[in-house]
């Protein structure tokens, strides 16, 4: 495990360097793409945002949360995601939400300093910006 300090120019610079953006991005969604077929799900994505523990109370504690709830946020991202309306999000749509995402989390961010203990495994797009800020200053 390890400690990394971020704030939203980490971010932010991680977002405009739009070929490691893109690289990681792309990786992501290759991974979230279970059956190979080049688009992503509705059960696709909702196994990737369960996987990321949205709905937590404190420090790893689930909130108990109505299916039906669920089920309509889960439809309410993937809708956003699913700019066309085509049942299924393609990469191009991936990394538009993503890029949205991240730039939300830099502007959250601002110029604060926050630390992140995080496993060395972490594949996560903020470990990642956490990285390439750290390859810059070597």
């Amino acid at each position: 495990m390890g400690v990394v300090i971020i704030d939203g120019s980490t971010v932010r610079d991680f977002v405009s360097n739009e070929e490691h953006f893109n690289k990681s991005v792309d990786e992501k969604f290759s991974s979230l793409d279970l059956n190979r077929d080049g688009v992503l799900s509705r059960s696709e994505l909702r196994k990737a945002f369960e996987s990321f523990r949205l709905l937590e109370t404190h420090f790893g504690v689930d909130v108990a949360t109505a299916p039906e709830e669920l089920a309509r946020l889960y439809d309410s991202i993937f809708e956003k995601f699913d700019c066309d309306g085509s049942e299924s999000i393609d990469l191009g749509e991936f990394r538009s939400e993503m890029r949205k995402i991240m730039l939300a989390i830099a502007d959250g961010l601002g110029s604060s300093p926050i630390q992140m203990a995080l496993e060395d495994d972490d594949e996560s797009l903020l470990k990642q910006a956490a990285d390439l800020e750290a390859s810059k200053n070597q």
